[in-house]
């Protein structure tokens, strides 16, 4: 397909709605506070315009016209970054959220996703045929940016990240194109997609490996904070021989009545028979406060920690870090931090990694880290604007705590003003040159650059 010029997108100075298709929002319109709203409410950016697709042509007449207008772009999907990389100051934002549909091949156990989606609409559809893909945590989490980043989520033990289960893409690059990228179409590119961020063009529409699932067993297992430090080192010594059925995430979290709480959350995705005895262990240690693991469907799963660990809003400062080990010491830094938290709002949640995961050969997708036993986030949340510097204070303090564990951060939970040694030290140097490799050839001016970015033309010194 002929990427699309001036000549058949013109441009005018003075209403630049007159020429792009789609819904374009600008400020002063009634809508247009609303259209930048995010999930971090922290993140305040006023773009020039935000312009909402309904299919891949509309977006390739977006991208057209910002670089002819010389707009910086930024591509929104769910909205739900915590770096706030959907939005812009004074550029185009290309809003996919009129792009949501999924169509399910069971036969070929396929779902070709639309850029605009969430989590929820995907597992709407593919559980009504029985089938299921790794999708994160939370249900209203966009599926571009989570799949593009790797996609961590409760499946992932049994059947890889989200990018490990990505098999085609479809982008509009920088130059206005419609690409595809396969195994047998442009193989480096969907390399590159499957973990390395929105770098390389807007994908308008993913297609993934789905496999069976009718079930599973959830909840949480709750303990007072004052037994955290046991807790999690019984977490610990647990999930080193957990099987890849069962992923098990920890959180210290406060209670809705207000209590300081350390919280165990399994996920089981085998054969239902099996459930009661893999998860015995979990639920008689302690005992804990409060058993609420019970069989739910996947979907339940998907919206249980949305209201409690993601609800939209919040002002939210926000920090990663990949473990090697979760040590004696790492432990007891995460719970004298939370017993110190500055705000109630704010969350520690330990992820458990390995399984599938680890399987899968550090080069064969841009996803690196393929060997840590833990993702740690570290959300400082509150809402009131003025108090910012606390939580900020708090949740660097919390970070720092457990660099000596750490072996870097994945890229999706990289937050507000981490800059570029960051991200490069998220992917380490051989990944990085290849990402380089690629920018530089899909996207050597950065347009696509409101992401964790990749430069092009970056060197190893």
């Amino acid at each position: 397909m002929e990427p699309l010029t001036t000549a058949t997108v013109p441009m005018s100075s003075y209403d630049p709605t007159a020429v792009l298709p789609g819904t374009v929002i600008r400020p002063g319109d009634a809508s247009y506070d609303d259209a930048r709203r995010l999930w971090n409410g922290m993140i305040d950016r006023r773009p020039a315009l935000i312009v909402r697709c309904r299919d891949a042509q509309e977006v390739r007449a977006a991208v057209v016209a910002a670089r002819a207008r010389g707009l910086p772009v930024a591509v929104r999907g769910g909205g739900h970054n915590a770096a706030g990389l959907a939005l812009c100051d004074d550029g185009l934002v290309i809003d996919l959220s009129q792009m949501r549909g999924v169509t399910v091949d069971p036969d070929a156990r396929t779902a070709r996703v639309e850029g605009g989606a969430t989590w929820a609409d995907v597992d709407a559809a593919t559980q009504a045929h029985g089938l299921a893909v790794t999708g994160g945590a939370i249900s209203t989490t966009g599926v571009g940016g989570l799949t593009l980043g790797g996609g961590i989520g409760w499946l992932m033990r049994r059947q890889g990240l989200a990018c490990d289960n990505l098999v085609a893409a479809e982008l509009v690059t920088a130059d206005g194109h419609a690409v595809r990228a396969s195994d047998h179409e442009n193989p480096d590119l969907l390399w590159g997609l499957r973990g390395g961020g929105g770098n390389f063009g807007v994908v308008t529409a993913f297609t993934f490996r789905l496999q069976p699932l009718d079930g599973v067993v959830s909840g949480l297992l709750v303990h007072p904070l004052a037994r955290a430090k046991e807790v999690l080192r019984f977490y610990r010594e647990f999930t080193r021989s957990a099987p890849d059925t069962l992923t098990v995430f920890a959180g210290l979290l406060t209670s809705p009545e207000g209590a300081p709480i350390c919280a165990l959350i399994p996920s089981w995705c085998g054969p239902a028979e099996e459930a009661e005895a893999a998860l015995r262990p979990l639920r008689e240690f302690g005992p804990p406060l409060a058993d609420l693991v019970q069989p739910m469907p996947y979907v339940a799963q998907q919206r249980l920690l949305d209201d409690g660990m993601a609800p939209s809003g919040f002002q939210v400062y926000w920090r990663g870090e990949f473990l090697r080990a979760l040590t004696d010491e790492t432990i007891d830094a995460l719970v004298d931090a939370y017993a110190a938290a500055t705000s109630p709002l704010s969350v520690l949640v330990i992820e458990q990694m390995g399984g599938a995961v680890a399987r899968v050969p550090r080069d064969a997708t841009a996803f690196p880290n393929r060997d840590a036993a833990f993702n740690l986030a570290m959300v400082g949340r509150w809402t009131d604007p003025a108090e910012r510097d606390v939580h900020v204070r708090w949740v660097r303090d919390v970070h720092d705590a457990v660099r000596p564990s750490a072996l870097g951060s994945y890229v999706n939970y990289l937050g507000v003003e981490e800059g570029a040694d960051r991200v490069r030290g998220a992917y380490g140097d051989a990944t990085y040159a290849r990402l380089v490799a690629l920018k530089n050839a899909w996207d050597p001016e950065n347009v696509f650059r409101f992401n964790q970015n990749v430069a092009p033309n970056w060197r190893l010194a």
